[in-house]
């Protein structure tokens, strides 16, 4: 068995071991495999261990592995930042843009999405905890954004996406997980068909499992340390 297989084993019965402690069905969460700064090759020994979705933060390194794994049906989502000149490669090479915070983003993201290709899944990026410096609108503004996202005729809006700060311990990691979790609920309330809450990764996924969690954004614990890069493409 590989590394990458071995370690793929052991966030499973990672995510497993929380799914049973929260008294979930398993086959409620998805693992995301974030393969960003790691070869094809890499992203090859994940599918063959049986991983099929996989995260990457810099478009421009996406879409030039997606070219060498064209062989695979892989799952590609953008979990990254978005910039207004990246939209039409987003909407054309991604299944999935979990970082949508601006209108005009997704507006341009449902614009360039070609009428072949299935909607664009997108969840919309939320500074839950209002770390400085991070991506991600209010909590407040969620509803506002989340109806004009959902009105858009190329998109398809999935959820909401999280990346709050480190947090101590678990009691606190679940803390600002239900914070999320308590706001996917209001929205889902006020009639928007919400199925996605993408939060957790590697540090803190049993927490975000335990608070509701239903896709988890994995890479260190899959891939080992990410290799430095010298641009964000």
């Amino acid at each position: 068995m590989t590394t990458i297989a071995s370690n793929l084993q052991s966030v499973r019965q990672r995510i497993a071991a929380a799914c049973a402690d929260a008294r979930r069905d398993v086959n409620e969460v998805t693992l995301l495999a974030v393969s960003k700064t790691f070869g094809p090759d890499a992203v090859r020994a994940a599918h063959a261990a049986g991983a099929t979705a996989f995260g990457e933060n810099y478009i421009q390194e996406a879409i030039e592995k997606q070219a060498l794994l064209a062989d695979l049906p892989l799952q590609w989502h953008c979990i990254g930042p978005i910039q207004s000149n990246k939209t039409r490669l987003v909407a054309a090479h991604f299944a999935w843009a979990h970082t949508v915070d601006r209108l005009k983003t997704a507006q341009r993201l449902s614009d360039q999405r070609a009428a072949d290709l299935p909607p664009l899944s997108v969840c919309i990026q939320v500074n839950i905890d209002g770390g400085p410096g991070k991506s991600g609108i209010a909590p407040g503004e969620a509803l506002a954004l989340a109806r004009e996202v959902a009105a858009l005729p190329r998109l398809r809006l999935r959820g909401l996406m999280t990346i709050p700060e480190p947090a101590d311990g678990f009691d606190a990691q679940l803390a600002v997980h239900r914070h999320a979790r308590s706001l996917y609920e209001q929205l889902r309330e006020a009639g928007l068909p919400l199925d996605t809450l993408s939060m957790g990764m590697t540090a803190d996924l049993e927490a975000a499992i335990h608070a509701g969690s239903t896709m988890v954004r994995v890479g260190t614990a899959i891939f080992g340390t990410r290799k430095p890069i010298s641009s964000a493409a």
